[in-house]
């Protein structure tokens, strides 16, 4: 029985399943309200870095499913 060469990257239909999955799972992250200090939030939080990263590993690209919200220091004049 001959086997099969593992694949070194996923395919472009399983990137967009990945995606999916991944912008599930973001919102479900960042949905709860819950307090800064909380051990809930703070768990939260150390696992969405994570999940962002390898969406830019596997893709190239940061998530397109977050969007800036343009706040931030004001521009001058």
């Amino acid at each position: 029985m001959a086997r099969t060469k593992p694949s070194k990257q996923l395919s472009q239909a399983e990137i967009e399943r990945f995606l999916v999955a991944a912008e599930a799972l973001h919102k479900s992250i960042v949905s709860p309200l819950l307090a800064y200090h909380s051990e809930h939030y703070q768990a939260l939080r150390e696992v969405h870095g994570p999940l962002l990263k390898s969406i830019e590993t596997i893709t190239g690209k940061r998530a397109p499913f977050i969007q800036p919200n343009m706040t931030g220091p004001a521009k001058p004049l």
